[in-house]
């Protein structure tokens, strides 16, 4: 799929961080298979960004990331010292709240079950 501007309210991918297929206990991380992804800029908020670090399941949001299809400078791990970096900080908002899935699908690891993405929204039922 494309990534294009504009638009908005799409699901990010700190959203996605926090999914998981409904039932399964090898439910996580759920594969995007996006049709359309959207880059919104937002403001930054870097002690936001730096808040979240310890909840994000990395590997899983270097995996979203590659699935979206979005070039990030995002490194393969978390730097020591990562409050006070500007650039890592800056990178990991734009890819966790300023890019967006619009249209596609989340692919449960386990089964395979496929749960829609439409309009941003991802229905997981």
């Amino acid at each position: 799929g494309a990534v294009v501007s504009g638009r908005g309210g799409g699901m990010k991918l700190l959203t996605h961080n926090m999914l998981t297929s409904p039932g399964n206990a090898k439910g996580f991380p759920l594969k995007i298979e996006a049709s359309e992804v959207v880059e919104e800029e937002s403001d930054f908020n870097g002690e936001f960004i730096a808040r979240m670090v310890p909840k994000l399941e990395w590997k899983a949001l270097l995996g979203a990331v590659r699935e979206v299809g979005i070039t990030t400078s995002l490194p393969a791990e978390v730097p020591e010292g990562y409050e006070g970096n500007d650039e890592f900080l800056r990178a990991l908002h734009h890819v966790l709240v300023e890019v967006e899935v619009m249209e596609g699908e989340l692919v449960c690891p386990e089964t395979g079950r496929k749960y829609p993405i439409k309009a941003g929204i991802p229905s997981m039922v």
